[in-house]
């Protein structure tokens, strides 16, 4: 039980956490779209052609293609892509794994090796 609690409380102190992070990108009012992202996008004076994390917490996207304030938050099924099978410890894995995920959740490497560049997102159900 007392696991339990501690992950509530962990739970709701990073979502105030990233509440405060992302207030400046996302005003409070603003409603939360879910329209499709637009690939390639420009913001900050470059073309991005894949989820961002700038000025924010987690990875976000343009619903335009030169950013006009309109924007959602990117999931699994958007860009980049995972790629396999994908080099992890002294393994080739060839699909999504919670191996090496302390918060027991799928990921999947961005790259080919794991080990060399570090690179990775969490899995949804669509990756398996």
């Amino acid at each position: 039980m007392s696991h339990l609690v501690i992950w509530v409380f962990l739970a709701v102190y990073m979502y105030e956490l990233n509440a405060e992070l992302i207030s400046h990108l996302h005003p409070p009012d603003q409603e939360i779209s879910t329209d499709s992202c637009v690939f390639p996008f420009v913001y900050a004076d470059g073309f991005h052609y894949s989820c961002i994390s700038i000025r924010s917490d987690y990875d976000w996207c343009s619903l335009d293609f030169q950013f006009q304030g309109r924007w959602r938050y990117c999931t699994a099924q958007d860009p980049p892509k995972c790629i396999f099978p994908f080099q992890f410890k002294q393994k080739l894995i060839k699909k999504c794994t919670k191996e090496g995920y302390i918060l027991n959740r799928s990921w999947c490497s961005l790259t080919e090796n794991y080990n060399q560049d570090g690179k990775w997102k969490q899995c949804s159900p669509n990756n398996f």
